[in-house]
């Protein structure tokens, strides 16, 4: 008599959780009014409306909320790396001035001779009597050029340096002081006046881009419009990273990088890849800071402003996205105000702001509106 074999056990394969959606319903409406602001409210407010009404928006507040958006992308760009990934950068600043230092030589060759000494060569290579751009000034002149570099300089940069740290398994601390310190190497080496980047002075008087004047209404509220789109696009490709695999990955090595290397996950080409895109991000958003503000010097490079950078995504909220723009606008919109109605005391407040928020609210204030908003809700 033969003996049947028990039946095989039927293996029921693990369900993954569904991908999460790149917005909610309130959020795709949030956005799509914060798109109908950038796009059309604002340049009709600004255009539009005449400059004694109460709903006109000045050349002041353009340009303002203009740099300020700059701003945010960089905070955004801080958020991925620091809120997403736990990797603090204190010299994304240098990323930021690489790219408008890419956008503000186009500029300068943009003034042509319309310059104080009326020549083909940038005024500040006919104070220093020289002869001939400099090497690194050949693709200047182009506008696609331009836009090539802007991306493909802190690109390069970025990831030349993250591919040594990262390797090298640097991280913490040591990686923070050692990104403090590029940025600083490369604040001095912008300064010295035989490396053609206009020395302590940068590129300013800039005139045309595109051949179109700069100085007009109209260009500035294009320049503005371009900024929040930017913006706008970058937290929706933001968003979609965070809520893919690749930002599981990223928040798992955050959490706990050496279980993610016994997973069998090579942590080394994620970060790498975060990183470098945070620097591009950062060069986007430089290039569009130059022609609205007029101006880019290597003060721009100093590890100040990169603090600054952490500063606003720690104040609107680590890994939300949406709070480190908030931080952005907050602490800038302050500082706008502040400068001018009380200068002696700015620095003390963003230091109480910084420490304030790091006591009492460590998810910042997006994350202390979520918990206000939850317990709204029955």
């Amino acid at each position: 008599m033969m003996m049947r074999e028990p039946p095989a056990a039927v293996v029921i394969p693990p369900q993954l959780p569904a991908p999460a959606p790149l917005l909610s319903r309130r959020g795709w409406t949030a956005f799509l009014a914060a798109l109908v602001c950038v796009c059309a409210v604002a340049p009709l407010m600004h255009l539009a409306v005449p400059q004694g009404s109460m709903f006109h928006l000045s050349d002041y507040a353009v340009a303002l909320i203009g740099k300020i958006m700059c701003y945010a992308i960089c905070a955004l760009a801080m958020d991925l790396i620091w809120g997403y990934t736990g990797i603090l950068s204190l010299g994304h600043g240098l990323f930021f001035a690489l790219g408008g230092y890419a956008m503000g030589m186009y500029l300068m060759r943009q003034i042509g001779r319309d310059g104080q000494y009326h020549a083909d060569l940038p005024d500040f290579m006919v104070f220093l009597d020289w002869k001939a751009l400099p090497w690194h000034w050949t693709f200047s002149g182009s506008f696609g050029a331009t836009l090539l570099l802007v991306v493909a300089v802190p690109a390069i940069v970025a990831f030349v340096f993250g591919f040594f740290a990262f390797r090298s398994r640097i991280k913490g601390v040591y990686f923070s002081i050692i990104t403090q310190a590029l940025t600083y190497a490369a604040m001095l080496l912008f300064f010295r006046n035989e490396t053609g980047f206009g020395g302590n002075n940068g590129f300013t008087d800039f005139k045309r881009i595109l051949g179109i004047s700069i100085q007009t209404r109209e260009a500035r509220t294009v320049l503005f419009v371009l900024t929040g789109v930017t913006l706008l696009a970058f937290f929706l490709l933001g968003r979609w990273l965070v809520t893919s695999k690749f930002g599981r990955v990223l928040q798992a090595i955050r959490d706990a990088e050496s279980r993610v290397m016994f997973s069998g996950y090579n942590p080394v080409p994620f970060k790498l890849a975060i990183w470098t895109l945070s620097a591009v991000m950062c060069g986007v958003a430089g290039a569009l800071y130059v022609p609205q503000v007029g101006i880019i010097n290597p003060g721009e490079m100093s590890p100040a402003n990169s603090i600054e950078i952490a500063i606003w995504a720690a104040v609107g909220g680590r890994a939300t996205l949406l709070g480190p723009i908030v931080g952005a606008f907050v602490v800038n919109g302050a500082k706008s105000w502040l400068t001018v109605a009380a200068p002696e005391i700015w620095l003390y407040f963003l230091g109480a702001l910084f420490i304030a928020v790091t006591l009492f609210l460590p998810d910042g204030i997006v994350g202390l509106a979520k918990k206000l908003l939850g317990r709204k809700r029955p």
